[in-house]
């Protein structure tokens, strides 16, 4: 059987977005196997579990802090990346924090245009600029995971903004992999598909049962949402040595979602 390289001991993880949901979820596996973790995000109580990422990552013997950091601020960010070099420097950044606001073309008012492209786009390509930049600077040969999205293929109902984000995550990641590989830095994301998280309030309660109907969206041949974990896992695979020849990709995490 393969080794399969998941061995994080001695990496310092940067997890944008890590108090609740996915980036939660991709925190916590980075410290299982071994990574020390910064959660950087604009609060660090969850939306549900009881215990704050870093504290829960103390709990298990491993070593995170917080940091509160505004994505939508490039100097919060930069802070953030120097922040990780009391740990070493950053070997990994995930680019995780999202925001989702909702709206069809004719209803999307400027400000919430503004707001959404501030987190979900600019936060991903200021967060690879900025972890790059500390990854050259120290001649390590990093990697960056970004969350992209379904929508960054496809088009859904009354979500127009929140689908051109995720369009220009998918592409920032090509873009920035091109760019990155004179300096063997990798670049990919993952791209969940139903997920049952607090992302969206109460859609951690319909996702489950949404996923195996089709009267309201297309079901999901997997047959279940899925779960931060899921993605978690994902996000794993692409900044480990298992990886090392995949850069540019956006691995889709969506039980087969979009093969229908």
């Amino acid at each position: 059987m393969p080794d399969y390289s998941t061995d994080f001991e001695g990496d310092t993880v940067v997890v944008t977005g890590a108090t609740s949901g996915i980036g939660r979820a991709i925190a916590l596996r980075f410290a299982d196997a071994g990574a020390t973790v910064l959660n950087a995000d604009i609060e660090s109580e969850p939306k549900v579990a009881e215990t704050p990422t870093h504290e829960a990552i103390r709990n298990q013997g491993g070593t995170s802090e917080f940091v509160e950091t505004d994505v939508s601020n490039a100097d919060e960010i930069r802070a953030v990346v120097e922040r990780a070099r009391e740990h070493g420097g950053v070997d990994v950044m995930v680019n995780n924090a999202g925001l989702f606001i909702g709206g069809s073309l004719l209803d999307v008012s400027e400000d919430e245009f503004e707001k959404i492209h501030q987190v979900n786009a600019k936060g991903v390509f200021f967060g690879c600029q900025a972890a790059a930049q500390d990854m050259i600077d120290r001649g390590v040969e990093g990697t960056i995971v970004n969350t992209a999205s379904i929508s960054s293929f496809v088009a859904q109902h009354d979500q127009i903004q929140y689908d051109s984000t995720k369009a220009a995550v998918k592409m920032i990641t090509r873009g920035a992999a091109l760019e990155l590989a004179d300096h063997d830095i990798r670049v990919n994301a993952v791209g969940p598909g139903q997920i049952a998280t607090e992302f969206i309030d109460g859609w951690s309660e319909q996702a489950p049962e949404a996923a195996q109907k089709d009267d309201l969206i297309k079901p999901v041949p997997a047959g279940r949402a899925g779960t931060p974990g899921d993605v978690a896992g994902a996000a794993l695979y692409l900044a480990s040595d298992d990886a090392d020849y995949v850069t540019g990709e956006v691995l889709m995490v969506d039980g087969g979602w979009r093969t229908i």
